[in-house]
């Protein structure tokens, strides 16, 4: 989905499409300035590995949730499974999130959308149902890959910075949706 391809090309301005797919997590920070508020995002995205109903993982990787302030839905504009698969992300960190975690949903790889791809409308339908803002990107072509964080910061600033001086800045973390994996050795 370039999960972690966005989260490069956002704190580095790097892409490769040679990137070793995440194990784990993989985080990054970076500041922003934000109508005139200074918001200092730590990026977390990780891959849920399919750990065969091993309960002890799952704790490890819902505790990213639960600090979250904000989690953005990846999923892939050509892959019509990963779009298919946002109502049980959203279940899932609905189960976890506090809240007052902002939610964004973000369609990723606008560069090589094709007629098999996830419609547009369909995107603008699936985000009013789940009541989120929603933004098309491109890791590769860096194609508002600033305009969906500076979208988080804001809405992070609109929930959590209300009142706050202009001069504080506001931390906070973004989770960045999980990719299921599966392992084949685990049993």
């Amino acid at each position: 989905m370039g999960k972690s391809c966005l989260l490069l090309r956002f704190a580095d301005d790097t892409f490769t499409e040679s990137y070793i797919a995440t194990i784990g997590v993989d985080f990054r920070f970076r500041t922003v300035e934000v109508d005139g508020q200074t918001v200092k995002l730590q990026i977390v995205s990780y891959t849920q590995w399919d750990t065969a109903g091993q309960e002890r993982f799952r704790t490890i990787t819902n505790a990213y949730y639960r600090g979250a302030d904000g989690v953005m839905l990846v999923y892939d504009l050509t892959n019509r499974d990963s779009f298919e698969h946002v109502d049980d992300w959203m279940e899932e960190v609905q189960k976890y999130e506090q809240h007052r975690t902002v939610k964004l949903l973000v369609g990723n790889k606008s560069d090589v959308w094709d007629s098999d791809g996830v419609q547009k409308e369909e995107a603008r339908a699936k985000a009013a149902q789940l009541s989120l803002p929603h933004i098309e990107t491109s890791a590769k072509s860096a194609y508002q890959v600033e305009a969906a964080f500076t979208q988080m910061a804001r809405l992070l600033i609109q929930r959590f910075g209300q009142g706050a001086p202009r001069e504080k800045s506001l931390h906070t973390r973004v989770v960045l949706e999980k990719e299921e994996k599966h392992m084949e050795c685990c049993t």
